[in-house]
């Protein structure tokens, strides 16, 4: 018996088709984005990181000793698997996690106090820099939170909590008429 899946985005129901209102604060979620976990082996863990800093068009997201998750916007994740699979040869294991994990764009003026309703980590510009990036927790939802620009954060989180952590976010960013929708990059 051949079953078919349909593969839908975990907030398909919840946001909009078309692009609404946006708010100063907003809440830009892509629907599909290419997206690795990376692993470096017993002692190769300089060289990962030195392939990593010279990859190119991707985004790095350190997780944990000798671990990154790798986003790219512009390749398909298996175009992302077999380059980082040339990149890292016998120096990493890779793992698809595109259908895995839902990333979140949280901009505007306010998203440190929107993120501080949630996140007990200190997110002050001259602790937490541009391009920093670590596991918190989000309320009771463990994510991998990124600052990617002045008044700009990624947070990835697995794909079985995004539709948790998206009411989380809407609760704390109320406050700011947060407007949310899926990204019009893709």
């Amino acid at each position: 018996m051949t079953r078919t899946y349909i593969s839908r985005h975990p907030l398909e129901d919840l946001l909009p088709l078309e692009p609404g209102i946006r708010a100063v604060d907003h809440l830009d979620i892509p629907r599909a984005m290419a997206i690795a976990a990376v692993m470096a082996m017993d002692g190769e863990e300089a060289a990962v990181a030195a392939g990593l800093a010279a990859s190119g068009d991707v985004q790095v997201r350190f997780t944990g000793p000798g671990e990154w998750l790798i986003l790219s916007q512009s390749e398909t994740p298996e175009e992302l698997h077999r380059n980082l699979s040339l990149l890292l040869a016998e120096t990493a294991y890779i793992v698809d996690q595109s259908d895995g994990r839902i990333v979140f764009r949280l901009s505007g003026p306010n998203v440190r106090r929107i993120l501080a309703k949630g996140i007990a980590s200190d997110l002050h510009p001259a602790v937490f820099e541009i391009g920093t990036s670590s596991n918190v927790l989000c309320g009771h939802i463990s994510v991998n939170l990124a600052r990617t620009g002045e008044n700009e954060f990624e947070l990835i989180v697995m794909r079985s909590f995004a539709v948790a952590l998206f009411n989380d976010l809407r609760v704390m960013g109320r406050e700011f008429d947060l407007s949310a929708d899926f990204s019009a990059q893709g």
